[in-house]
């Protein structure tokens, strides 16, 4: 047992305490943010922000850049995403869940290739595009941007950015070193599944409705 403890949790021997309960922290406010994006709850979002900004804090003290960019436009895209959905479509009803139209598509191919290059351009300028954990990270960072730009215009296809995404940082976040985070990133994947689902049963009887 204390094999496998070490194995997992060894890498925090060098850390500060107060970072580990930060990292912690982050993760509860991260696993209380995709719960509610499951349950299509506008609570998603302060959640969400304070999970970012923690992580913001913590991942640029590790020099985790593209993590760091990651974070940083959750943070701004929360804002964005609470006010799409509370701003009212007619004086009754709030923005609905939906699905991407034709340019809807194309602007997310656009952000991801956008994102592909940015990312690839700040690894590059801070002499980090060295290892094969760039390459990764250059892919997890454009998934996480479209799927995020998705869920702040409530479209359910940004379940499948966050599924894909999250299934490859599970083993990415453990080879850098963070644990809990890849034990977060294990529960996301779940809870991404249930959000699709919830979120297409409620597409469903929306369609139906009408």
């Amino acid at each position: 047992m204390s094999q496998i403890f070490n194995f997992l949790f060894e890498q925090y021997s060098s850390y500060a305490v107060f970072d580990i309960i930060l990292e912690i922290t982050g993760v509860c406010f991260g696993f209380a943010s995709v719960w509610y994006s499951k349950q299509n709850n506008i609570l998603v979002f302060p959640t969400g922000l304070i999970s970012t900004s923690i992580f913001v804090y913590l991942l640029f003290k590790w020099q985790l850049i593209g993590d760091t960019m990651i974070n940083a436009y959750y943070f701004i895209m929360s804002l964005y995403g609470w006010y799409v959905w509370t701003r009212k479509v007619n004086d009754i009803n709030v923005t609905p869940i939906s699905r991407t139209t034709k340019s809807e598509q194309l602007t997310g191919v656009v952000i991801f290739l956008i994102t592909l290059v940015l990312v690839y351009k700040v690894y590059q300028f801070f002499g980090m595009w060295t290892h094969w954990v760039a390459y990764i990270d250059t892919l997890t960072t454009a998934l996480f941007f479209v799927g995020m730009w998705l869920m702040a215009k409530r479209k359910i296809e940004n379940w499948y950015f966050w599924i894909v995404a999250d299934i490859i940082s599970v083993p990415l976040y453990f080879y850098k070193g963070l644990t809990f985070s890849s034990i977060q990133y294990f529960g996301f994947t779940i809870l991404a599944i249930f959000g699709f689902l919830a979120w297409k049963k409620n597409l469903n009887n929306s369609t139906q409705t009408v």
